[in-house]
């Protein structure tokens, strides 16, 4: 039998999905802990035996082996611009959108100090923005300067005014710098162009990135390292939503990813209101969105997490807990490996994850404002207007292995007491059951088709997501 290994080199877990291509179906998937520290392959070889184990009885022969990583805290970036609603936000954007867990943000000129904080951050590309094309040069220069002063081993990708390229080019080849230089990531006022500067950083993270972080080992043994693991989620919606020629799409839709130090919200669509008189305000926004909540983590930032839902909130969706929530929430962060066993463990991890679904939803999405002008009163759009989104996909621990994640995606919804935030307001609630989208998101690099129909078969309604002897049983709801 012809199938494709796909694997995913996670911060904590390596995850691999056999698929076979012929029938279009998931044969086994399997997962042990990643061992970055010592060889990567450790853990791999150890997953790769279970999930043979379970395909024994298949004459199985992987004609392709393709993967993404988060390994060795994945692709972290810096991001550089000129104002911080602006050009600095687009780099961000552009950051977010390759897959990247963004350090930090900085504009106008860098300071000594600043350059020193960013050496110390340790980032693996420093994305460098600032002025539309024709417009500012003086930052993005100075910047450039400082950088091929004082930073040496870190790649630069210029993605900002293109008027000044040749000089920053010049700045860079006298220092020996490791750049690139692509397309402004705003190239005019409030308009974005995020996908040339993504592809760039997509393409430094392959060829330099996984080897610099003990990799090469494992590229010996696959195809490739294709990108990272957050770029491959973002992959598989992006396409899911959107279809193939051969393969119709399900249209808008968002992914919350609940973690233990995260909370991502992915978002494919264009966002333009919904109600008629509404003007669109600020940045334009990407179609194809990904925003990181580094406070609303379940375990590593537990304790930023209670801090932000606060106990009316917790109270609200959890109104008979024994716990106090702060106390647990510190205990939690003490203890980031810690599985809930009791009936009220359970429950406050759900209570948790509806106030971090809520929250990170409130901060995607959308915002709809009243402005009085002599004319009367007027509303503006900033942001996304998602309310009209089809369906919302939960993914993450405590969503896959929860047996209520309606509970916990209905928090996510459009709420009456706080009309201003554009939620969905009736989207069907699907749940990554069987953890495949990082997956399909790798393979949709080369068979989108194949993963589009794939991630119809195994994408089931929250309502029907079932448990049978802790397995999940595929198919099982289809």
């Amino acid at each position: 039998m012809d199938a494709i290994l796909l694997i995913d080199f996670g911060s904590t877990y390596t995850k691999l999905t056999a698929v076979d291509m012929e029938h279009e179906e998931i044969l086994a998937t399997a997962k042990s802990l990643t061992t970055v520290e010592n060889d990567i392959m450790i853990g791999f070889y150890k997953a790769y035996d279970q999930l043979m184990k379970k395909c024994k009885e298949k004459d199985i022969v992987f004609k392709e082996k393709l993967a993404c990583s988060s390994a060795a805290g994945g692709l972290k970036m810096i991001a550089i611009g000129l104002v911080p609603d602006l050009t600095a936000e687009a780099a961000k954007r552009a950051a977010l959108g390759a897959g990247s867990r963004v350090l930090d943000v900085y504009s106008y000129e860098l300071s000594t100090g600043e350059i020193k904080k960013i050496i110390q951050q340790k980032p693996d590309i420093i994305l460098l923005a600032g002025g539309t094309d024709g417009g500012n040069k003086d930052c993005i220069i100075h910047n450039a300067k400082m950088i091929a002063k004082y930073i040496k081993e870190i790649p630069i990708v210029v993605a900002g005014n293109k008027k000044v390229n040749d000089e920053i080019e010049e700045i860079f080849q006298k220092k020996g710098i490791d750049y690139a230089i692509t397309e402004n990531v705003m190239p005019r006022l409030n308009v974005i162009n995020v996908e040339p500067a993504r592809k760039v950083i997509r393409d430094i993270f392959m060829k330099r990135i996984v080897k610099a972080k003990g990799m090469k080992n494992a590229e010996e043994f696959i195809n490739g390292i294709l990108m990272p693991t957050p770029a491959a989620v973002l992959k598989a919606a992006h396409v899911l939503a959107d279809g193939t020629e051969e393969e119709e799409g399900m249209g808008d839709l968002i992914v919350v990813d609940v973690g233990g130090a995260t909370t991502d919200v992915h978002s494919i669509g264009k966002g333009k209101p919904t109600q008629a008189g509404v003007m669109e305000v600020g940045l334009q926004e990407p179609y194809v969105k990904r925003t990181v909540e580094g406070d609303l983590g379940m375990r590593v930032s537990a304790e930023s997490l209670g801090e932000v839902v606060g106990k009316k909130r917790f109270k609200k969706y959890a109104p008979n807990s024994p716990y106090d929530l702060h106390e647990r929430c510190r205990y939690l962060a003490q203890n980031v490996n810690e599985i809930p066993k009791t009936q009220e463990e359970v429950e406050f991890d759900e209570a948790m994850s509806m106030a971090a679904v809520d929250i990170a939803l409130q901060r995607h999405v959308g915002v709809l404002e009243e402005i009085y002008t002599p004319m009367g009163k007027v509303y503006s759009l900033r942001g996304k207007d998602l309310t009209n989104a089809k369906c919302i996909i939960g993914t993450g621990g405590v969503i896959v292995h929860s047996k209520k994640p309606t509970k916990i995606l209905q928090a996510g919804l459009y709420d009456l007491e706080r009309p201003n935030y554009l939620k969905p307001k009736h989207p069907e609630l699907l749940v990554d059951k069987a953890y495949i989208l990082s997956a399909m998101g790798i393979l949709a690099m080369k068979y989108p088709s194949t993963a589009v129909r794939i991630l119809k078969k195994y994408l089931i309604s929250a309502e029907e997501c079932e448990y049978i002897k802790g397995e999940f049983l595929y198919g099982a709801s289809k």
